[in-house]
């Protein structure tokens, strides 16, 4: 019995051991598989790099989600949801803008399609691996749950690319972290059907979906959502766009260029609108303080010794000083001081002399009230000694 057991033991244990041997190899081989292929070449976006969002059958947005980009939707010009949702961007519904972005879009989804594999992902859970430079392939959907994330190491020329033969989906509090100088620009995930992106997610690079994407609460995207043929939901999402260095690739410096279009962010009317505003309430304000300030200048009309001058010079007076005055006019304000007249306040004692309402003098009513007292109080005294006599 005891050899029966050992037995199996041993065979238990060679199981394991063989299956653990089996995820190492798998591991390597998409490690060194990636490690030993050529750079890829970059996905150029065309003017679909001028947009954080850009989707085929229009936008829905849920809360405060934040576009560093431009908002695009073509054919669909359907856009609910901005605001709350803010666009540091220009919104482009239906237009030749959004029109020309799908063309860019579809140009690029089947260069990324067509990108030659370097790492076979598929049924691998991403979550806690870390890759190098690449193009790594899922026959189905590509899966990162977290909480571990996706490491990807490289140089700024790097380049990493993610095909999904059905879905891409994230779980809640899932990441992808950068390594090594690897820039958020050069990240590729070409998604055959959807993309689903979980709550608080924070997801680096850009997704080409051929239908629909969906960001939940709080998921953030250093990055794109550009979907093809479908909408793109938003739910209190931001979306960044970190610079992205030119390298020596230059297909990366042309894809850039249209993130650097940020300067209509910079050059959006709130910045040319905060100069103006300045310089308007200065001559706005400053004059009503003038016509306020008016009573100084009549103040002063007597030290011009005629009062007649008054109706004629003081207008010069007093528009020669405005200049000087609309600057010095705090200084000039005198404080009135609030003066409180007390007013005092005498009592004066009236003797009573009359019962209210009845009209008696008091005097008379204390007079009758105690002889009435004292009455009583002697028919008390005979009926007590009349008590006391014996009786026959």
């Amino acid at each position: 019995m005891r050899g029966a057991t050992s037995h199996i033991s041993r065979r238990a244990s060679a199981s394991v051991a063989l299956m653990a041997l089996l995820s190492a190899t798998v591991f390597a081989g998409i490690m060194v598989e990636g490690a030993n292929a050529a750079t890829p070449t970059t996905i150029n976006l065309g003017t679909a790099a001028a947009a954080s969002v850009l989707a085929g059958a229009g936008v829905t947005n849920t809360g405060s989600s934040i576009l560093n980009l431009d908002l695009d939707t073509s054919p669909t010009p359907a856009i609910t949801g901005f605001p709350p949702g803010q666009v540091y961007g220009t919104i482009h519904a239906a237009d030749a803008v959004a029109l020309q972005a799908q063309s860019d879009l579809t140009t690029a989804y089947n260069a990324a399609k067509a990108a030659p594999t370097t790492g076979n992902v598929t049924g691998v859970d991403l979550s806690g691996l870390t890759l190098s430079q690449g193009v790594y392939t899922a026959s189905s959907g590509l899966s990162l749950p977290g909480p571990l994330a996706l490491t990807l190491n490289g140089g700024p020329d790097s380049v990493f690319i993610f095909k999904a033969g059905s879905t891409l989906i994230t779980g809640s509090n899932s990441s992808v972290v950068l390594t090594g100088g690897a820039q958020a620009c050069n990240v590729f995930w070409q998604v055959t059907s959807s993309a689903t992106l979980g709550t608080n997610t924070a997801f680096v690079g850009n997704i080409l979906a051929l239908t629909s994407i969906s960001l939940n609460t709080g998921a953030t995207v250093d990055g794109r959502a550009l979907a093809r043929n479908a909408s793109v939901t938003l739910q209190d999402n931001v979306f960044t766009n970190s610079p992205c260095s030119t390298g020596t690739t230059p297909p990366t410096s042309t894809t850039t260029p249209p993130t650097t279009t940020t300067p209509p962010t910079t050059a959006t009317p709130p910045t040319t609108a905060t100069p103006s505003t300045p310089s308007t309430p200065p001559t706005t304000t400053k004059g009503p303080p003038t016509t306020a300030k008016g009573p100084p200048t009549t103040t002063k009309a007597p030290v011009g010794a005629t009062t007649v001058g008054l109706t004629t010079t003081t207008i010069p007076t007093v528009t020669t000083p405005l200049p000087v005055s609309s600057i010095a006019l705090g200084s000039t304000i005198t404080k009135v001081p609030a003066v409180i007249t007390k007013i005092p306040v005498t009592i004066t004692k009236v003797p009573l002399t009359k019962l209210p309402f009845t009209g008696m003098p008091i005097r008379l009513v204390l007079e009758v009230a105690f002889l009435t007292i004292l009455a009583g109080m002697l028919l008390l005294l005979i009926n007590y000694r009349y008590r006391r006599l014996p009786r026959t």
